[in-house]
């Protein structure tokens, strides 16, 4: 790692030294303009140097990094100026420089553009301008790596967050669902009932979709379809002559998926808050494929007006709607008039 360190470190310095062996070339040629004097050219642009790289290593370690990036712009604004005003004077100093020292006082025998103050500046800053622009394109880069790295792993996070939930709320309507199930087995065997049989086979189909399928983020619908049918003849062994139930559905396409036990739970709450009345329990359901929604409709008698509010199932089923579907269902609980009603279309279009 040190070396990996040291060697990085004078990789760098290796190309500072050839960018600055370049613009000490570029300052020779483009002093050296119609002359001929190349000692004078040579030693002028070697004047040149210590200036434009000072101003350089200011701009690009200083004031883009500190003051530019970080939004500081009024001491950007300030230090440049600073930076601009000492620069120009030892601008002007390189001028004199190449007068007294170089050409013996005598004007005419100066370079062209050396002894042109303009020229000289726009030399100098334009190799400024060049470098810190790169460095501002490269430190605008770098930050773009980082925010989307960060964003990256924000989205990572609510994911697994979101997955977590997931299995929790899953967690939840498992022991739910399988209790309820049991009980009813309990009591055929209790009777010696001759549907016993029948009620542990269909019960080991819902165990199976229960174990094998329950944790798949989606499985197609008419999948989903056999279970609840296992489910509620389950239910009819159990309620036996008290039951009136109605289960419809149209339009059921051999492509459409669905979230894993999903309209169960509905179904579900259904038998256990549900109120037999007239000596029956009254339960319709209608499952509707129409284009890419599901439209899904439960009701029940019923006598409590708090109905919506009880069990774990429909509040799981909420919380799992909104993290599987977002924006893309559309649930309405309603009980009134003895019955209490759920009415839910689902948009499977991304399913």
């Amino acid at each position: 790692m040190k070396s990996e360190l040291i060697f990085k470190k004078i990789l760098q310095i290796t190309l500072h030294l050839l960018f600055w062996c370049g613009v000490l070339l570029f300052y020779t040629y483009f002093f050296g303009t119609e002359s001929n004097d190349l000692g004078y050219v040579l030693s002028f642009s070697m004047f040149l140097m210590p200036i434009t790289i000072a101003v350089t290593y200011v701009s690009i370690y200083k004031l883009i990094p500190e003051y530019l990036i970080k939004k500081k712009y009024f001491l950007f604004a300030l230090y440049s100026a600073y930076t601009l005003i000492i620069s120009s004077y030892l601008i002007v100093i390189s001028v004199f420089y190449g007068l007294i020292y170089l050409s013996n006082f005598v004007y005419a025998d100066m370079p062209p553009i050396s002894r042109n103050l303009l020229f000289v500046s726009v030399a100098v800053y334009l190799v400024v301008i060049i470098v810190s622009a790169f460095t501002l394109l490269k430190l605008n880069l770098k930050h773009a790596e980082k925010t989307k790295k960060l964003e990256t792993k924000i989205l990572e996070t609510q994911l697994k967050l979101k997955e977590q939930e997931l299995n929790y709320l899953k967690m939840q309507i498992h022991p739910h669902f399988l209790f309820n199930t049991l009980n009813t087995m309990y009591g055929f065997a209790l009777k010696k009932a001759d549907e016993t049989p029948e009620m542990i086979l269909k019960l080991s189909n819902l165990l199976d979709y229960l174990l094998y399928q329950v944790d798949k983020p989606f499985v197609l619908l008419k999948d989903d379809i056999n279970h609840i049918e296992d489910y509620i003849a389950l239910e009819r062994m159990r309620f036996n002559e008290t039951l009136n139930i109605l289960f419809e559905t149209e339009n059921i396409s051999d492509s459409t998926k669905i979230a894993p036990m999903l309209l169960l739970p509905f179904i579900e709450n259904s038998f256990k808050h549900g109120t037999i009345k007239n000596g029956l329990l009254t339960v319709k359901i209608k499952l509707v494929c129409k284009e890419e929604n599901i439209h899904f409709s439960i009701e029940n008698t019923s006598s409590n007006p708090d109905s919506s509010s009880n069990g774990i199932g429909l509040e799981n089923l909420q919380k799992r709607l909104t993290l599987l579907y977002k924006d893309n269902y559309k649930l309405n609980i309603v009980n009134e008039n003895n019955l209490f009603k759920v009415n839910l279309i689902l948009n499977t279009a991304n399913s």
